[in-house]
């Protein structure tokens, strides 16, 4: 099955953390889980009979820490620290999964390499340069952030 390697990892740390009674890490890991069988579903209902890759397995742990990071500053304007705390340390579960990411000035070289290879010239080029990004970089850069970034660049 295509995506096995991660999703083993995921499975061998679920049981993992059930041993450790981790109960952050085991709900972490089962909402993760989860995730991904929403995807292999909705990837079968498409006609493929193949689970999502490990490629999509990254987009859906980049989705869920960017995700949390959006709570934590909602937790955080409405005084609920304990809540934001629990999101942070969710975070740290998600992001083991994940490869090292790329600082900005990385992302920033990325963009021109990517700039450079399709020949974009503006704002409506953007498609075109994301899908390269996320095919090369998939869970290696927030593509939120690098697609502002894009933006910025195409625009100035």
């Amino acid at each position: 099955m295509v995506g096995l390697m991660l999703r083993d990892r995921l499975n061998g740390k679920l049981k993992s953390a059930m041993k450790e009674k981790d109960q952050v890490a085991v709900s972490t890991l089962r909402l993760i889980l989860a995730a991904v069988k929403d995807r292999d579903i909705a990837k079968r209902s498409e006609g493929s009979d193949k689970g999502i890759d490990d490629a999509t397995i990254l987009q859906v742990l980049q989705t869920l820490i960017r995700q949390r990071r959006e709570s934590i500053v909602l937790y955080r304007q409405g005084g609920r620290e304990e809540l934001a705390d629990r999101e942070a340390r969710e975070i740290v579960v998600i992001e083991q999964f994940l490869p090292r990411q790329l600082d900005d000035g990385e992302v920033a070289d990325v963009i021109e390499s990517a700039l450079a290879e399709t020949g974009a010239g503006s704002v409506k080029d953007m498609g075109r340069v994301m899908g390269l990004l996320r095919e090369r970089y998939a869970g290696r850069m927030d593509f939120g952030r690098a697609g502002a970034a894009l933006k910025a660049r195409l625009a100035g």
